[in-house]
This record gives C-alpha cells, sequence and structure tokens, in this order.
C-alpha cells in the first residue's frame, strides 16, 4: 500500500492513497483524515486504506486524479517524534575521519541516535530554504520507518509488527556548525535544518524480498545537479530498523506517528559505489589526498533521491529539491 499527504493549507495536509506506479491517487474520505490519524487508529483503518489500494490498482472505485508529487508535502507532515540513528558502520568511520573523532567503544553494538525537529517536515519538491551557504550545506539520503505505538522495552525481534511504513529522506545537515556542536556533547541543532520526505510512504509489504532482516535490500541513488553521486546498497546497515526501534524504546513508550532514520546510507566499498553525502566524499578525499576537495553546496543546487525496485520503478517517488537563500 502507497500513501500521501497532499498539502490543502492545513498543518497536517489530506490523506491520500496512491496507485502503485505512483500515477494516480484518491483521497482517503471517510477513513481518516490524515496520516497522523491512521497511524493512531492502524488496525482499523489499514485494511480500508487497503481496499481503496486495491480498487485504485483494478482501476476500479472511486474517481481518481493524477498524482502530482508537487502538491504532496511530506506523508507525516510533523510528528511527535523523529529520531534519526547511525545505523551504517562505514559512514561512521568516515565522520570520525571528518570531525577528528576517536570512535565509541561500543560502535558496532550500540547505535548512535539524536533527536530531531519533528514541527516542520518537509514535502519532496519543497524548497530547502537557509541562511548562509557559508555553514556547509550537504545532503543525507536516508530511508525511514514510521512506527505504531512501540511499548517501553519492545526488543528487536519484535519491533517488525510497529513498522507501518516507510519512505526517503533528506536531512540537511549544515557541516560547519556540525562540528562545533558534536564537541559541545549536546548533540545537533543548528546544524540540522528542516527535513523532506519523499512523496509517498509504503507499507513494507510493497517491498517483496527485498525487505528483510529488518532491512531494505536495494539501492539508493543519488544525483546532485543532475549528476550521479552515489547508489549505496541499502541492505548494509548495521543495525536493522529492529535493532534502531529497540534503542529507543528501551527506557520509554515511543507514540504512535514516531519516525526512527537510518542515517546516511553507506557502504564499505564507497570508492566503487559513491557516497549518499557531500561529507563523505570529502572524508574520502582527506584518505587519498590528504585534504577534501569537493565543495559543499551553493544555492541553486538541486538534489534528487529516488530508490526503484527490481524492474526499474520507481517505489517511493523522488526527493528532488532546490537549495535556496532564506529570506530573513
Amino acid at each position: 500500500m502507497k500513501l500521501a499527504t497532499l498539502k490543502d493549507g492545513t498543518p497536517d495536509g489530506v490523506l491520500h492513497v496512491v496507485s502503485r506506479d505512483l500515477s494516480r491517487s484518491v483521497p482517503a474520505h471517510g477513513i481518516a483524515p490524515t496520516l497522523q490519524a491512521a497511524i493512531e487508529d492502524w488496525d482499523r483503518a489499514a485494511p480500508l486504506l487497503m481496499h481503496v489500494y486495491e480498487a485504485l490498482n483494478a482501476d476500479e472505485g472511486a474517481q481518481s486524479d493524477s498524482f502530482d508529487p508537487l502538491r504532496a508535502a511530506a506523508p507525516l507532515p510533523r510528528a511527535w517524534q523523529w529520531l534519526d540513528a547511525s545505523a551504517f558502520h562505514s559512514h561512521g568511520d568516515l565522520m570520525e575521519t571528518v570531525f577528528g573523532l576517536d570512535p565509541p567503544t561500543d560502535k558496532h553494538t550500540v547505535p548512535l541516535m539524536y533527536q530531531g525537529a519533528g514541527d516542520e517536515l518537509l514535502g519532496a519538491c519543497d524548497d530547502l530554504r537557509l541562511p548562509s551557504a557559508d555553514d556547509g550545506m550537504d545532503f543525507e539520503a536516508e530511508l525511514v520507518a514510521i512506527l505504531g505505538r512501540v511499548p517501553m522495552g519492545t526488543k528487536a525481534v519484535a519491533a517488525d509488527p510497529h513498522i507501518r511504513l516507510l519512505m526517503l529522506a533528506n536531512d540537511t545537515s549544515l557541516r560547519a556548525i556540525a562540528g562545533k556542536e558534536i564537541k559541545t556533547g549536546f548533540g545537533f541543532l543548528q546544524s540540522k535544518a528542516a527535513t523532506s520526505f519523499g512523496p509517498v510512504a509504503v507499507t513494507p509489504d510493497e517491498l517483496g524480498d527485498a525487505w528483510r532482516d529488518g532491512r531494505v535490500h536495494l539501492p539508493m541513488h543519488i544525483h546532485w545537479n543532475g549528476a550521479q553521486f552515489g547508489r549505496p546498497d541499502c541492505g548494509a546497515m548495521g543495525f536493522s530498523f529492529g535493532e534502531l526501534v529497540q534503542h529507543a524504546a528501551r527506557t520509554r513508550n515511543l507514540a504512535a506517528g514516531t519516525l526512527i532514520g537510518t542515517g546516511t546510507i553507506s557502504n564499505a566499498n564507497y570508492r566503487e559505489v559513491g557516497s549518499a553525502c557531500i561529507a563523505e566524499r570529502r572524508a574520502i578525499e582527506m584518505i587519498d589526498h590528504g585534504h577534501p576537495v569537493t565543495p559543499y553546496m551553493h544555492f541553486g543546487d538541486r538534489v534528487r533521491i529516488e530508490m526503484f525496485d527490481v524492474d526499474g520503478r520507481s517505489i517511493f517517488g523522488a526527493i528532488d529539491q532546490a537549495y535556496v537563500q532564506a529570506d530573513l
């Protein structure tokens, strides 16, 4: 099942069911007004939404409209919690090089995770407005799970049923600020701009055999200003989504609608498959040449993030957005 939120001038938009080929959509009238409402009432809402989805794919039922990603908000335009991890070990290794950090002693057994801002989540085609290019503007391609309510103490082996939907994310980082914030010991704040999400969220079953062991075993395709930047395999997560859920729920319940991200997708063979963020490429250049070569982003730059199934069809639609100067 594929779901989207279309903008209507309200903070939470209107929930729509989207066809498998991403061409058509219908509003979820009478089932749930918003995705948050559907997540909170999933046992009732999901079968009804699935019935609409099946009818839409069969070209039956209610009259549908063309699905336009430009009209899409983030599938969940605001969230109770946005928790982002660093689930790919090779990314952590490279970031230690960039920021001159000592590796945590438990880096392969305990996930790194911080709490981001869930109050304003951007749509896939929304411009990303930032105050200064001197802040080191960088994209980060990720996968994100939308959770149902997760009881405190839930273990990884029991986590998958709580994963309602998956979606793409661009977790923009401001690298010139990030290094300073890491050294404070309090974590990210100013260095994390608003996060952008793909136009469509999908239930894990839509991924078929690619969804297994709490991971999505498909590459993510990242383009910067039209040129391919990376195609790392998402299945290389050092920590599964289940392990991330277990970590987040160790000491508290997680509300329905909580988001958990993988962190930047990264592979150990990064020289072959490229990267999902500029900071990684700069770290590789530091290893190879002793100094970074690739600059961070300029205003007017565009990033595109997309995932395809084994037959070459877009699964989530694409994040395709420009970085622009904010009016301050």
